[in-house]
């Protein structure tokens, strides 16, 4: 089953809770905090795998999780990290922000890695906090929560020559005689399916890949026929390779030609400017010739014959399309804005929380302040003067005060509910 789209979320390891501890041993005085950090949870790393062609394995597979880390034990000694989740994906698999539309990773190297969630760090033992003003810390946190994220993940082939073209001009045929691949062939449309793959090799013992795609029609980038659904695999090809069946039995050549290319224009402006090479097919039949004529005379493009039923003209158009490969450099697919970047620096300083008020309900929200209450561990006093305490440098008390709040009124983040106090 050929699957090249699918949409997952995936939910990396929360890392493991410190530990909450002190040293009790006859004859050591003063023993003062022993719990360790917990371990880091698990990160969800996509790996390219040479010898997958398809993204059929994310059919089903809707969400996937990480592990979390161990927690932090006693006498000092740390949890463990969750071991990564390691997925396996296919060569030229390109994965996207679903929210954002932002690339992630486009994975076209074998063997590559890339963390795609990222898994949350330990939470620090009460060892970690323990300073010359307070030798004995009752506090320690919580693991930090895996990234969230969901992705689109998308597979364009990797292949230096697509051959495109209306549907039962010969693409297969030509494929099926240049590689080991063997697509279905039969005389009716619409017979390829899916891509189909060849690698192909030429006399003077040069090699490039060569992708039969399905036969595209007029509307094709906007739905129609099977094109919108293959036209991506093309984004990567370096060169076109257009099929004509110059015949002319079905349609017009010339029109064929127009139409065609008009549909890589709208699917995307980058493919028309890509080095095409124009393949004129069935020329065995008898009106091939007179029609070559006349598409030479409207369009003044240079043809290349050939009868791939019967072997004819092959071998010339082969090495043709490696010495046009030979000129072009393979450049990425993607320009650096279409990437998802991390930002070091921040010039303009955003709040991390937001207020509103629901009712009688103050409601405090915002990433950075749902992952420390996450991190809290609000098990003894010392530990919830500590939160309030960071709420306060937040900016949090004068906020509200400055919006009306009130002593004993509620507040509210995530699920739990405090007290304003003055």
């Amino acid at each position: 089953m050929f699957i090249d789209e699918a949409t997952i979320e995936l939910i990396a390891g929360s890392g493991g809770d410190g530990c909450l501890a002190f040293r009790r041993e006859k004859y050591v005085a003063m023993g003062g905090p022993f719990g360790g950090n917990g371990g880091k949870g698990s990160d969800i790393i996509f790996k390219v795998d040479p010898g997958l062609n398809t993204l059929v394995d994310f059919k089903y597979k809707k969400i996937i999780k990480g592990h979390k880390g161990e927690n932090g034990m006693g006498k000092g000694m740390h949890g463990k990290n969750a071991q990564n989740i390691i997925i396996p994906v296919p060569p030229g698999t390109v994965v996207t922000d679903f929210d954002t539309g932002l690339v992630i990773a486009d994975l076209t190297e074998n063997g590559k890695e890339v963390v795609i969630a990222k898994g949350g760090r330990g939470g620090r033992g009460n060892m970690a906090f323990a300073t010359q003003n307070d030798p004995a810390p009752h506090y320690a946190e919580n693991g930090e929560p895996g990234e969230k994220i969901k992705i689109k993940i998308e597979l364009k082939l990797m292949a230096d020559v697509g051959l495109v073209g209306m549907p039962s001009v010969g693409k297969s045929t030509f494929i099926s005689k240049i590689s080991a691949s063997k697509p279905k062939i039969a005389d009716y449309p619409f017979t390829t399916l899916k891509p189909n793959l060849g690698v192909v090799k030429t006399s003077d013992n040069r090699s490039f890949v060569v992708a039969d795609l399905p036969g595209l029609i007029e509307g094709a980038s906007l739905g129609h026929g099977l094109g919108d659904k293959f036209l991506k695999h093309i984004e990567r090809t370096r060169v076109i390779a257009h099929i004509i069946d110059m015949s002319g039995y079905t349609n017009d050549p010339y029109n064929d030609y127009i139409t065609i290319n008009k549909e890589l224009e709208n699917f995307d402006k980058s493919l028309i400017q890509k080095p095409q090479i124009v393949i004129a097919n069935k020329m065995d039949m008898p009106s091939s010739k007179e029609n070559l004529k006349k598409f030479k005379e409207k369009t003044g493009q240079e043809v290349y014959e050939m009868s791939a039923i019967k072997g004819e003209g092959i071998d010339k158009i082969i090495l043709k399309l490696a010495d046009m490969l030979d000129q072009i450099p393979k450049d990425s697919l993607y320009k650096k804005e279409n990437f998802e970047s991390h930002v070091i620096y921040k010039f303009k300083k955003e709040k991390p929380y937001n207020i509103t008020k629901e009712n009688d309900t103050w409601i405090i929200s915002g990433k950075q302040i749902e992952k420390l209450l996450i991190m809290s561990r609000l098990d003894t006093n010392e530990a919830i003067l500590r939160f309030s305490n960071k709420l306060r440098k937040m900016g949090i008390d004068d906020e509200l005060r400055s919006l009306g709040a009130k002593d004993g009124d509620s507040i509210k983040i995530m699920d739990y509910e405090f007290e304003f106090k003055e």
